[in-house]
């Protein structure tokens, strides 16, 4: 997403009693040239160099989120898009850059685990009732003495209902999905999720199928109807139709063929 296409500026001189870092260079004079410029062919220039000089400690940031299930260069190109939302927004009289991009590095971040890597989706709601329910929990249980807390308990420690509680809880369940393969941990016979699972009811679609044909067999000629009555529902061959009928057995044929496209005709909406 972004290279370093420019040579880091020299390193900034670390105010006492803080940590210095090698990726926070001193780039006061380039912002405040940036924060004068309009949007522009040297509007973009700086702030590609920004981008370079400042991409080691966007990287940096991305390395605390590692092993958490998503690729680390993943995650730079997450921190890389932060640093470049903080380069835009950084308003130089407001204090040092490092202060400002850190917490929008992170925030880039954290959204993308919260936006991007549940194996559910769920609304940001029930997200937000999940980290509250989650975080009461470890209060609650690393009480002393404490065991684990009932829902009613989680519900006073965080001012939320009992019914938010049980959906916090349902939401812990929801980040990653369990393979329909997994064996089920209360099964001695090795079945799996996907032996348990029903399977639609045939007679559902025998149904659907009934009540779609009744209004095309209620528009038919009585004698039309009879002929399809003895041939589907009492089974008789068409020789004996046309015998019991007094016609011949071709024309039988020509009555059922015709009877059976109006009913279908009729249960699809086509047109006669």
């Amino acid at each position: 997403m972004m290279t370093q296409t420019a040579a880091h500026p020299a390193p900034r001189t670390s105010a006492p009693g803080r940590h210095p870092h090698d990726d926070a260079p001193d780039t006061a004079a380039l912002f405040a040239r940036l924060a004068t410029l309009e949007a522009g062919p040297e509007y973009d220039l700086i702030c590609e160099e920004l981008a370079a000089a400042w991409l080691p400690m966007a990287h940096r940031i991305a390395g605390r989120y590692r092993d958490r299930g998503e690729s680390l260069d993943d995650l730079k190109q997450v921190a890389a898009v932060g640093l470049l939302k903080a380069i835009k927004r950084f308003d130089p009289e407001r204090g040092a850059f490092e202060s400002y991009a850190v917490p929008t590095i992170t925030g880039e971040l954290r959204r993308h685990f919260r936006d991007r890597t549940w194996d559910l989706r769920v609304p940001r709601r029930v997200q937000d009732l999940r980290n509250k329910v989650r975080a009461a929990r470890r209060d609650l249980a690393d009480a002393p003495g404490a065991g684990e807390p009932s829902i009613a308990d989680i519900a006073e420690h965080t001012g939320l209902t009992e019914q938010e509680v049980r959906d916090g809880l349902e939401a812990l369940e929801s980040y990653t999905a369990l393979s329909l393969d997994a064996e089920l941990a209360t099964s001695d016979d090795g079945y799996s999720l996907a032996d348990v699972l029903g399977t639609s009811d045939p007679g559902f679609d025998l149904v659907t199928d009934r009540e779609a044909a009744r209004q095309g067999l209620r528009e038919l000629p009585e004698r039309e109807r009879a002929i399809l009555y003895m041939r589907f529902f009492e089974d008789m061959t068409q020789s004996r139709i046309a015998e019991q009928l007094g016609i011949s057995q071709m024309h039988v044929s020509r009555l059922i063929n015709r009877s059976c496209d109006r009913v279908r005709r009729s249960a699809t909406g086509e047109a006669a």
